[in-house]
């Protein structure tokens, strides 16, 4: 189907009068599902049940790492920074995405557009830095156990955490006005249910190729996984060299949570950023999946076999109970 074609059917969807009034005032309109008005109700209800989730899950951690003495440490500091990244992945973009699929109205404000893409540039590059921290606190941790908390003292655990923040938003406050003032022709229709930056570049009407490139993929999608491919090939090796199959379990189990992170962010990012789907589709279950998913399941898999987490718990709501540390 061609786009003129793919745009007159929206166009039916879509009350005339809406699209035209908001074009003329400078809102972009987040075309989104509006072809498949059924599955957008599914939609709504689906991402209104996993964002309360992922609400709930990331704050749980926040609020353990900072009322329990007993998890001060590296590891969940990185965590309590990765829960709170996936808070600000989900609330800059799945309120909007829910007003939009409740009705016919499917604008953003070019504010609001504004606001959400920094958002996903800013939480996006912190995000893949952060990933590769962690990965090396993974390595110290196996690889130096005797001198884990010597090594990832708290001083060290700040930088790693600021050399994350800083570069993640300076990347976004450098991309997100060059984005925004690409030429477009007029035309104000993303074919996206959020203002992230490949949708927002694809409905310019120059040459964004170069931009593709340089609005980060590089440093950010890149240079963080091969990173975290060397922590955890020094991992590999050392956890080869332990004599013992209980050695080797518990060296893995200490890795394995985060090593589902990183597969499930990295892998579908890449593919996003640096090899676009030509599906729109599919461009948007993909986005789907790590706007909406990811933020849910982070923080089920560091707590579902985390047995530090569960007793954390369990002192708060049994107080007077003992508990085993």
């Amino acid at each position: 189907m061609s786009n003129t074609t793919h745009v007159n059917l929206l166009k039916q969807v879509i009350k005339p009068s809406v699209m035209e009034r908001n074009e003329s005032s400078g809102d972009f309109i987040l075309l989104g599902f509006s072809d498949r008005p059924k599955l957008e109700m599914v939609l709504f209800f689906t991402n209104m049940v996993f964002y309360l989730l992922a609400v709930m899950g990331n704050s749980s951690i926040i609020f353990l790492s900072l009322v329990d003495p007993r998890l001060h440490r590296p590891m969940y500091f990185f965590l309590c920074n990765l829960s709170l990244l996936d808070l600000c992945y989900t609330s800059s973009s799945i309120p909007q995405m829910l007003v939009n699929l409740w009705g016919p109205e499917k604008t953003i404000t070019y504010m609001d557009c504004v606001i959400q893409l920094f958002a996903f540039l800013s939480v996006g590059g912190i995000e893949c830095i952060l990933l590769s921290v962690m990965a090396y606190d993974r390595f110290v941790a196996v690889c130096k156990p005797l001198h884990y908390m010597a090594i990832m003292h708290p001083q060290l655990c700040l930088r790693l955490a600021a050399c994350a923040w800083l570069p993640g938003i300076a990347n976004s406050i450098l991309m997100s006005p060059v984005t925004m003032s690409l030429e477009r022709c007029g035309h104000r229709r993303i074919n996206h249910f959020v203002c992230e930056m490949p949708a927002v570049i694809h409905i310019s009407c120059v040459d964004t190729s170069r931009l593709s490139l340089a609005m980060g993929a590089i440093p950010f999608a890149l240079m963080a996984p091969m990173l975290v491919l060397i922590s955890y090939t020094f991992i590999a090796k050392a956890v080869l060299k332990l004599p013992s199959a209980d050695g080797k379990y518990k060296a893995l189990s200490t890795c394995s949570s985060h090593l589902v992170v990183v597969i499930m962010y990295f892998g579908p990012a890449i593919y996003m950023y640096l090899q676009p789907p030509a599906n729109s589709t599919q461009a948007k279950f993909m986005s789907f999946f790590y706007c909406v998913i990811t933020p849910l399941l982070n923080p089920l898999i560091y707590t579902l076999r985390n047995k530090d987490v569960k007793r954390a718990w369990k002192r708060i709501l049994q107080p007077q109970s003992e508990v085993k540390s």
